[in-house]
């Protein structure tokens, strides 16, 4: 089954720069992660619970820093 890919809502709608993700479609599945300047690559996929963990820190998060 082809995944049914959802552009972020902080994309610009008018470049290509933009993350993509795609939810589980069945028991199992991972959610799936992408770059939408290069699709035919490769996507990351994580297990639905490792997901949410991350949505939810990140929906969390006020600031981002770099370590650096």
């Amino acid at each position: 089954m082809t995944p049914h890919w959802t552009r972020s809502s902080y994309c610009d709608s008018a470049g290509p720069d933009c993350v993509e993700v795609a939810l589980p479609s069945g028991p199992g599945a991972a959610v799936r992660l992408r770059d939408s300047k290069t699709p035919a690559r490769p996507a990351l996929a994580f297990e639905p619970g490792a997901w949410s963990e991350f949505v939810g820190q990140v929906g969390r998060a006020t600031v981002f820093s770099s370590s650096s």
